[in-house]
């Protein structure tokens, strides 16, 4: 996936989001590449949860991602959450890394946690 460059957006004090807004654009792409891959899957079924984790994952990443790019004071808060939902995301993808693309997504939701904790702080 090539960088996004966000110095032509953020400035001042905004620049302090340049991490975690790239790692929830990397995760909001890895979830919704992986819901889609799940449904594609034989035992789709049994993928649900993960399906269900991964758009909520995406969703959470959008919502934080916008917030940071307006500088919005409740950032922080939508990081929180991000994290959290990033994790659950995570740890359910991982249950299924007999699929690469369930593996990719835990990956990039490990990712975006760590930065989001640190936004959260």
């Amino acid at each position: 996936m090539p960088d996004v460059d966000f110095s032509k957006y953020l400035h001042g004090a905004s620049e302090k989001y340049r991490d975690c807004m790239a790692a929830c654009a990397e995760c909001l792409v890895a979830c919704e590449m992986c819901s889609d891959a799940c449904l594609g899957e034989e035992e789709v079924r049994s993928l649900a949860h993960c399906i269900r984790l991964d758009r909520s994952c995406a969703e959470a990443c959008d919502a934080a991602l916008r917030a940071m790019a307006r500088g919005s004071w409740q950032a922080p808060q939508f990081c929180r959450l991000c994290a959290e939902l990033c994790e659950l995301c995570a740890a359910e993808c991982e249950k299924h890394t007999h699929h690469d693309h369930c593996r990719v997504c835990a990956e990039a939701c490990r990712r975006c946690a760590e930065e989001c904790r640190k936004m959260a702080a």
